[in-house]
């Protein structure tokens, strides 16, 4: 398990010895520029990820699935069937699948992270469970997902229609991500009537042609099966804990009106995340939803030692209590997590080809 831990210590190090944050006025001002050491970490995370072998739970699900795949099927996921399809057409298989979808799931991470005040920290709290847990198990949402994190990113730059694309293109990887759809008009504090009129309509549209007739398939897969996800309620809580945080302390996060709109409801919607654990009856189909608010705790654990201490301060202390916190986090998925099986040991397929 060595490696997860390596890929782990790399931004937790930097967290810890790069204390100094960047102020949200300059951000948009350096993010478009990735210096050598968030190159060579999307590299890193492109690899590990997209060049694993026999690690995720949905491992061997994959690699039938690409093995089946015979015509398009109207139920599946556009872009990932086109992926899959150009996989097994030109022979790259499931690594060559892999390796686009890590592409794509690190250019989202290390563009929502490198937005954050405290960029090293906010990936150090992605690592343990988005990176491990997701991206190497759930490929097809590990995309989604990225995608959407680069859309807040857009929202937050007060790009409405870049947002709406961005989740739109996610949901063509996985029909789950429409769910954040009606973000941008909750969130939106200009031109209300007119952002609900385009936004309400390219949801209908996402509606009809990528979720009516597979709607179906979806509750019959998850709701009438009643499919249960062991540790399903922590992960809702891990979601939760920071929404009430950032809801008790938003008024101390330096940021726009549009940012501080979307971020309450992001949190509020966290939070009712539990009540729709409590009476679903199907914990597994909460449970995929909630991944799409993982970025929440991103964005407000990473910046929690510049709420909770000095707002322009080093705060050294709260910076070391969130790398603890994600030790923890990445310890007790390795050792206790009920499917942590199908992760270890950790084997990166160029290296295990040499030696067949």
């Amino acid at each position: 398990m060595w490696p997860y831990w390596m890929l782990f210590i790399v931004p937790a190090y930097l967290a810890i010895s790069r204390l100094t944050l960047t102020p949200y006025s300059t951000l948009n001002l350096i993010n478009s520029k990735w210096p050598f050491a968030w190159r060579f970490i999307f590299v890193v995370l492109v690899l590990m990820i997209g060049f694993r072998h026999e690690v995720g739970g949905d491992w061997a699900a994959y690699i039938l699935n690409m093995e089946n795949l015979e015509e398009f099927s109207k139920y599946a996921d556009p872009s990932s069937q086109i992926l899959f399809w150009f996989g097994r057409k030109t022979g790259g298989g499931i690594y060559l699948v892999n390796l686009i979808s890590a592409a794509f799931f690190s250019w989202g991470l290390v563009t929502f992270c490198r937005n954050q005040p405290r960029a090293w920290l906010a990936l150090t709290v992605a690592v343990p469970y988005l990176v491990t847990v997701v991206a190497m198990g759930y490929t097809r949402q590990g995309v989604a997902i990225g995608l959407a994190m680069m859309a807040i990113v857009a929202f937050g730059r007060g790009n409405t229609l870049k947002f709406v694309f961005l989740v739109a293109l996610a949901a063509t990887f996985h029909k789950s991500a429409v769910i954040l759809a009606p973000l941008a008009v909750l969130a939106s504090t200009k031109h209300r009537i007119f952002t609900l009129l385009w936004v309400g309509i390219a949801t209908l549209l996402l509606f009809f042609l990528l979720l009516q007739e597979a709607l179906d398939n979806l509750i019959s897969g998850y709701i009438q099966d009643e499919y249960e996800s062991s540790g399903a309620a922590i992960r809702v809580v891990m979601n939760a804990v920071p929404a009430v945080l950032f809801l008790l302390f938003r008024n101390r996060f330096q940021l726009t009106k549009e940012q501080r709109s979307f971020w309450t409801w992001m949190a509020l919607s966290a939070i009712l995340l539990i009540a729709a654990l409590y009476f679903s009856p199907s914990s597994t189909a909460v449970d995929r939803v909630a991944l799409y608010w993982i970025p929440l705790q991103l964005f407000v654990l990473s910046s929690l030692p510049n709420v909770l201490g000095s707002r322009s301060g080093k705060n050294a202390f709260l910076v070391y209590v969130i790398v603890l916190y994600s030790v923890a986090v990445l310890l007790v998925w390795l050792f206790f997590g009920a499917h942590s099986v199908y992760w270890l040991p950790y084997q990166f397929y160029p290296w295990v080809w040499l030696w067949q």
